[in-house]
Parts: C-alpha cells; structure tokens; sequence
C-alpha cells in the first residue's frame, strides 16, 4: 500500500543558505569570481561567487554563460563606471537580500540594478522611491492645507462678533444702526444684566 506525498520546506532554508554564502564571501572561501570596479580613478576588487552572482544578475548570468571555453572560465570581471560604495551594497544585496543605503543613494543604486540586470534590486528601489514620494507628496498636501487655513483665517473676520449679533434681538436698539442706538446701549444692557 502506498502513502500519500508529503511536502517537506523549510521556511528558514532560503534564509540560511543567504547568510552561509555571505559568509563565506566575507571570508573569501570558495570564492571562484573577483569583480574590479572602478570610479573616477577609485578602484576596488571584490571577491564572489559566480552561481550566486548569474543567479541574481542577467549581466553575470551573460557574462559567465558565455565564456569561451579556449579562454577558460574567467576569474576576474571588471567594471568601469560603478563605485565601489554602490557594488559593495549591490553584492550586500544580493547576498542578503536586503542593504541599507542613505536615501540620496537608492536612484544610483536603482541605476546599478538596471546596468547589472538584477531584477530583485530593481524592484527594491522602485518601491522605495514611490514610497518616499508618496510620503514629500502628503507632506506638501498637509503644508498646502495647513497654509490655506491660515490664509482662511486671515482673511475671515472672526467668528466671535457674529455670535454676538446673533444673541441680540432683532428689534433692538443695537440692532439698527443709525435708528435709536444710543452710545450707551451695550454698556446698559451689561448692567442691566448684572
């Protein structure tokens, strides 16, 4: 008798499997690939692994898929054009998924994503532009609004003297300029109340 299949995964795996290679890049073991970037005469060697790179990256991916075998695989890859903070966060990424970079720095890294062919990078920096859009975007709405009840305000008379016209009866002295209004009608009425 047979029994039925059962899915065996591992939520942590993926995880795992991230920080072991990072790891070992860090470390420099099993390293098979150095990437040298250069930047206006700043130039870095990082050491990495190629199956991590092709996977993360359609331009590795080209790159290392396309060696000649006469040429025999490649162990070094050079960038021009790249900086070395940026390809230092671009392999952080890749390795970890995840990298922190200061906020003037997500469109260059946008641009390294899209100049590397790394989709998941891409995507990153994507959302995360919109998001800090969205966020100047309600600032200036909230700003703009806040402005414009001060201007209202400004502009308005205050609401207090119309309250008080209200209270007064129609047929009142005070109520009809010019007809029967003493100087001493609000006055009178003030003591009258007391």
């Amino acid at each position: 008798m047979e029994s039925n299949p059962v899915l065996l995964e591992s939520k942590s795996s993926p995880i795992n499997l991230l920080n072991e290679m990072q790891q070992l890049r860090l470390l420099g073991h099993l390293c098979d690939v150095t990437v040298s970037v250069e930047y206006q005469g700043v130039r870095a060697e990082f050491p990495a692994h190629k199956a991590v790179l092709a996977a993360t990256s359609k331009f590795f991916k080209e790159v290392f898929l396309n060696e000649k075998s006469a040429d025999g695989p490649r162990s070094n890859v050079f960038l021009n054009e790249v900086q070395v903070a940026d390809f230092a966060s671009f392999l952080e990424f890749v390795y970890t998924a995840r990298v922190e970079v200061e906020e003037d720095r997500v469109q260059r890294m946008l641009e390294i994503a899209e100049k590397l062919k790394c989709l998941d990078l891409s995507e990153t920096c994507f959302q995360l532009k919109k998001q800090m859009l969205e966020s100047v975007l309600l600032e200036l709405q909230n700003f703009s609004e806040s402005q414009n009840s001060e201007e209202e305000s400004a502009t308005h008379p205050s609401t207090a003297p119309a309250a008080e016209a209200e209270r007064e009866p129609p047929d009142s002295p005070a109520s009809r300029p010019g007809r029967g209004a003493s100087p001493e009608g609000p006055a009178a009425k003030s003591k009258e109340k007391m």
